[in-house]
């Protein structure tokens, strides 16, 4: 009788466990589209190196991430470095959409850019004229080539 009992607790324990697991994972794809859809609507929005936070007419590639995930209630340190710091790693391999993707540039070895995962090997993201936000491939030899870490952050 007693050994019953412990199985049904463990039991009882282990499904609240798997529930919240799954809760969580909902919540995150749910976050991440929300990112999405805020992002969509500055696609276009040209590009300037040191675009001043709070402006919509322009972005640098930290000041895009940083107003994206502010308007969904997230903050972010204004530079990419920074931001490279928060939230938790991930693997390439385990991408959500949502997730914060930062890559190295040609004058600088260290992380230099950011961008938001945006599913199926796609990010969006700013730089140079004159594509401003617009959509990248992760399977680009480019972008894969200069590909550092990922973090999922909120």
């Amino acid at each position: 009788m007693l050994k019953t009992k412990w199985i049904l607790i463990l039991a009882l324990m282990f499904s609240m466990f798997t529930g919240f697991q799954t809760t969580t994972h909902a919540a995150t794809i749910s976050k991440g589209k929300h990112l999405i859809k805020t992002a969509n609507k500055y696609l276009g929005t040209p590009y300037r190196l040191g675009a001043p936070y709070g402006t919509t007419r322009v972005f640098d590639c930290s000041s895009f991430t940083k107003y994206v995930f502010a308007k969904n209630g997230i903050r972010l340190p204004r530079v990419s470095h920074q931001q490279a710091r928060v939230g938790r790693y991930v693997p390439k391999s385990k991408l959500r959409i949502g997730d914060l993707l930062f890559f190295s540039t040609p004058s600088d070895r260290g992380i230099s850019h950011v961008g938001i995962y945006a599913g199926n090997g796609r990010f969006i993201h700013t730089f140079g004229k004159p594509k401003g936000v617009t959509y990248s491939s992760l399977k680009n030899k480019w972008w894969r080539s200069h590909y550092i870490t990922a973090r999922r952050v909120g």
